[in-house]
């Protein structure tokens, strides 16, 4: 059940260029979130910034009581977020979503994102380890300067791939050809992927091509994140029929043969 809190922040840094790791103490968060939630921020005190903010749940230390938020500054609300320092205080509602990601026994999965969406695969990748034989993370970025948690991602994974759009680190390419790579490879029991939609909907794709079992964490706008709002609203198959489901509520995760991607 979601709770409006008003909790510390341990530890606040800039980790690449405009993109700031804010480390919340938040108990009630750390009991009750799962991989696959969010948090709803207010970034001012002010009218500045009158709309909460969605920031995906990166990491949850339940033995410290933190849970850690990253963001990337694109906007009013998130420049004065950023200003933010160890000791003050940040208002949120969490924990938020209640479609999160499944963890099942599987052999091998990958695990793919791209750009901001990389963060909440994180948590995800934690608690899958013993889970699974073979955990491969698929990252992008646009370039070097934009590539980070390498470390973090590489402690909790059997393999990690890297590309960007430019070449400047890792591979040259873009995510969906090192998956298919990886598939040719060896067969994929699950696919998780977050990231841009023209990533996701090719994922699914590929997914759907070889018949492989794939979940999706949505990015939408939103403004309440509660359901009411009915801002970020997404088509989803019902039935024969399809009916439009809101990411802040019934996702921000999906099965992705659920999810109706429009061209």
């Amino acid at each position: 059940m979601p709770k409006i809190l008003n909790e510390q922040i341990k530890s606040m840094e800039e980790i690449a260029d405009g993109i700031f790791k804010m480390k919340i103490i938040s108990e009630y968060t750390t009991q009750n979130a799962q991989a696959g939630q969010f948090v709803n921020v207010k970034c001012s005190d002010g009218i500045d910034a009158y709309l909460r903010r969605p920031i995906s749940i990166c990491e949850i230390d339940k033995e410290e009581k933190t849970v850690t938020i990253i963001f990337q500054v694109k906007g009013k609300g998130t420049k004065l977020l950023a200003q933010k320092k160890a000791g003050d205080f940040v208002d949120m509602i969490a924990p938020l979503g209640w479609g999160t990601f499944s963890l099942k026994n599987n052999k091998r999965i990958a695990v793919v994102g791209g750009g901001i969406g990389v963060f909440p695969l994180y948590e995800l990748l934690k608690q899958l380890k013993g889970l699974c034989t073979e955990r491969i993370t698929i990252l992008g970025f646009r370039n070097k300067n934009l590539v980070v948690m390498e470390e973090d991602f590489s402690s909790q994974s059997e393999k990690l791939l890297i590309a960007t759009d430019d070449g400047s680190y890792g591979i040259k390419g873009f995510t969906t050809d090192l998956l298919e790579k990886e598939i040719e490879a060896g067969k994929i029991d699950m696919i998780y992927t977050c990231g841009p939609l023209p990533m996701i909907k090719r994922i699914v794709g590929i997914a759907q091509k070889h018949g492989i079992d794939c979940e999706v964490s949505m990015e939408e706008r939103m403004g309440c994140g509660i359901g009411a709002c009915l801002v970020c609203a997404c088509k989803t198959k019902h039935g024969d029929e399809w009916e439009h489901s809101h990411v802040c509520f019934n996702g921000p995760v999906f099965n992705a043969s659920e999810v109706i991607f429009d061209d």
